[in-house]
């Protein structure tokens, strides 16, 4: 396939899986001052995986304004969505290379999600957004796990979704064939 092909074809991609969480972001709960959506750590997973870890932040950011937007979601989406599809794009490519079984790469890889959201995402919330919020977890680790423990349900619940999507896309063929 010709570059521009493969550009336009991970654009188009994108731009779907965007509007999917976008569609789907009326369905959301609230956890302290976050709106936690499965749907995005859903999406984070089949981005990363069909798309690559770039591209992945791309759609969780794109989701998360749109979000902000709507008010269907906080400030708080850029740290809880763009960490996790990057770490599963990173996780599926570096796994790929080393693992030769596809399946196993998908669940290995899947399962990165919540290392990026929580681990990654809630070390950014509490270190760089908490003194912009004004202290609201007043910098007490005990509150960053309550707080944490929202994302990581709403991850869980979202990668269980994206796992079984990205797997029925592989046994079907349509993995292979994506962007």
């Amino acid at each position: 396939m010709v570059k521009a092909e493969i550009t336009t074809r991970k654009l188009v991609l994108s731009s779907m899986l965007t509007a999917l969480v976008v569609a789907l972001s009326p369905i959301y709960f609230v956890w302290g001052p976050t709106k936690a959506l499965p749907w995005q750590h859903m999406v984070n997973v089949i981005a990363g995986i069909m798309l690559g870890p770039v591209w992945a932040m791309l759609v969780a950011f794109l989701a998360g304004t749109i979000r902000i937007m709507l008010g269907t979601g906080t400030i708080f989406a850029y740290p809880g969505g763009i960490p996790g599809g990057f770490v599963v794009g990173l996780a599926y490519r570096l796994l790929g290379r080393i693992i030769k079984n596809r399946r196993l790469v998908l669940i290995a890889s899947s399962i990165t999600e919540p290392l990026g959201t929580c681990g990654i995402g809630g070390a950014i919330t509490w270190y760089l957004l908490d003194p912009l919020l004004g202290g609201v977890f007043k910098v007490k680790f005990g509150t960053f796990l309550l707080f944490a423990s929202g994302w990581f349900a709403s991850s869980i619940m979202g990668v269980a979704l994206g796992l079984s999507t990205v797997l029925v896309l592989d046994r079907v063929g349509v993995l292979g064939k994506s962007a």
